[in-house]
Formats: structure tokens, C-alpha cells, sequence
């Protein structure tokens, strides 16, 4: 590619005609090396017959590369700055910018319409370091499918994302993204291929969705995986405790699960919580039955004298 928007030289023109100085406040930080913003695209695009949805493009580095190998990109950004110069700069037929914070879009009735033709949908994006794990979960939670993800973020972030078991790194955002999806790390990014140069180092991840799990409340399930992981040098015994508010409970469901009361949460794996939880919605009920029996039956006590 001629000329591309991710190399200093370019960055700085672009700047200087639009006054498009970076933002603290947006987290920006420009790419300006073309090899990588051009593997990330190639990796992004899993099919050119797709369509591509980035999620903060900036003055376009990534963006310009991304109609390159892809027929149609919707481009998410919210700082009214840019999308004159998206037009402008990479002046592609292939390009839709639309003006508008992603956290505010309904991610379903977006993907909706490509669900409907069976048009396989891309999201990549260099986000914020602030705003990743947020973004991230949203497109996670959403009903319609998604091809794949394909994002830059905070080194330190993704190595909690694919963290193994017994790390330091391991935790309820390790389990539950790796009960989701499947990650595969696209590259390492050092920090001086940025503009300006943030403080630490970057890692390119790719998510595409599991369909080897089992069918379960994801919202009930997150919630005890987190509560496992409440006080990470606590016992599971001691978190499941205060979370069901009953040792008794929480010894029973250990038991249920075949789990020592003693095992700490990062000791386990995705299988082992999914255990956990299948052990949880056996037993709730019963726990369910035993309270309403032993709750007052109040028309018999209004009834005495």
C-alpha cells in the first residue's frame, strides 16, 4: 500500500491539517507502523466476502488497511473529529463510518441483518485500554453470531484473558472468557509503534465463540465464578460460604461437585467451575423447597389466640 496512514510521517500530516491532536480522555494513541496494522487486518478478515465492524478507528490506520481485504467495514467512532477525515483520507467505497459511542448500540439489531443472509461479521478494533474488558462483554453477551474478534489491548489484559491454571494471571475474567470462546494470540505490539507512545505494551488477541458447551444461565454462572474468586487466597470453602451465606450450603455443594473444600478457585479449571455450577442447580431447588417449608405459615399464626 501506497502512503499508509500508520507511519509517523502520515500521522503527523493528518494532525496538523485537521487539528486531530490525541485525546487523554478517548485513550488514543495512533499506530504508526504499517507491518502490523496490516497483519492485524489479515488476521481480522476471515472472509473478504464479510462484513468488518471496527470499533474506535481513529484517523484510519487500521481502518484503511481493513478495505483493503474486506468488500464492506463499518467503522463505530465516537469522536466527532474523525469521521470527516475517515472520508477524506481513505475515500473507500468499502467504508460506512457511523458517528456514535459502541456502548450505546444495541449489538443484536446490528447484527441482525447479516444474521438474516448467513453474512459472516468480523469485529476488530484497537481499543482503549479503559474501555476493553466493557467492550468485550457486550459483543460477548450478544444472541446474534459472530465470526470473530480480533483486538489490541493492554498486554496485562490479555494475559489474564488466556491466563492458565495456578497462574498469578488467573481469574474469574480467565474462566469466563475461556468458557466462551476460544483466544489465539495474533502477536505481541511494542509500545514505540505508537503515537504518542503509551506506557506499556500491547497484545493482539482473536476470540471466535465455543460451540462445545453446554447450553447454561451464563448470568447464574458468572456470578459463582466471581464469588469464587471474591478473596483469591481464601478457600473455596470460605467464598462459597459468604456467597450462599451458609457453610452448610457451600459444604454441600463441594461435596456435590467432588471438590475438596479446602482447593482455592485458581486451582481449577473452566470444566471443573462448569461442574460447580451443573452441582448448584441441583441442589438449589431442594435448598428452595427447605426454606418455603420452613417459613411461617402466617394465616394459621393470625388465626390464634
Amino acid at each position: 500500500m501506497e502512503n499508509p496512514i500508520a507511519s509517523k510521517k502520515r500521522t503527523r500530516q493528518i494532525q496538523e491539517t485537521w487539528n486531530a491532536s490525541t485525546k487523554k480522555s478517548f485513550g488514543q494513541n495512533f499506530i504508526v507502523e504499517a507491518g502490523v496494522v496490516d497483519k492485524i487486518a489479515k488476521a481480522a478478515v476471515g472472509d473478504p466476502d464479510g462484513v468488518v465492524i471496527e470499533i474506535g478507528p481513529g484517523i484510519g490506520a487500521l481502518t484503511q488497511f481493513l478495505c483493503e481485504y474486506a468488500k464492506r467495514v463499518i467503522a463505530f467512532e465516537i469522536d466527532p473529529r474523525f469521521p470527516p477525515i475517515l472520508e477524506k483520507e481513505i475515500a473507500s467505497d468499502h467504508l460506512e463510518i457511523i458517528q456514535k459511542d459502541f456502548l450505546e448500540v444495541d449489538v443484536n439489531e446490528l447484527l441482525k441483518p447479516f444474521a438474516k443472509n448467513h453474512t459472516p461479521v468480523y469485529f476488530a478494533s484497537n481499543l482503549p485500554y479503559y474501555i476493553t474488558t466493557p467492550i468485550l462483554f457486550k459483543l460477548f453477551e450478544a444472541n446474534e453470531p459472530i465470526a470473530a474478534i480480533t483486538v489490541m489491548m493492554q498486554k496485562e489484559v490479555a494475559d489474564r484473558f488466556m491466563a492458565k491454571v495456578g497462574s498469578k494471571e488467573y481469574n474469574a475474567l480467565s474462566v469466563i472468557t475461556q468458557y466462551r470462546c476460544h483466544l489465539k494470540r495474533i502477536m505481541d505490539v511494542n509500545r514505540n509503534v505508537f503515537w504518542p507512545s503509551p506506557n506499556v505494551g500491547s497484545t493482539v488477541l482473536q476470540f471466535t465463540f465455543r460451540t462445545d458447551q453446554p447450553k447454561i444461565d451464563e448470568s447464574r454462572f458468572v456470578a459463582l465464578v466471581k464469588a469464587c474468586f471474591v478473596q483469591r487466597r481464601k478457600t473455596l470453602l470460605n467464598n462459597l460460604q459468604s456467597w450462599l451465606e451458609s457453610k452448610d450450603k457451600a459444604l454441600a455443594l463441594l461435596e456435590e461437585a467432588g471438590i475438596e473444600p479446602a482447593t482455592r478457585a485458581q486451582q481449577l479449571e473452566v470444566k471443573d467451575f462448569l461442574r460447580l455450577y451443573e452441582s448448584l442447580t441441583r441442589l438449589e431447588p431442594a435448598w428452595k423447597d427447605t426454606a418455603d417449608q420452613n417459613e411461617p405459615n402466617e394465616s394459621k399464626q393470625e388465626g390464634q389466640v
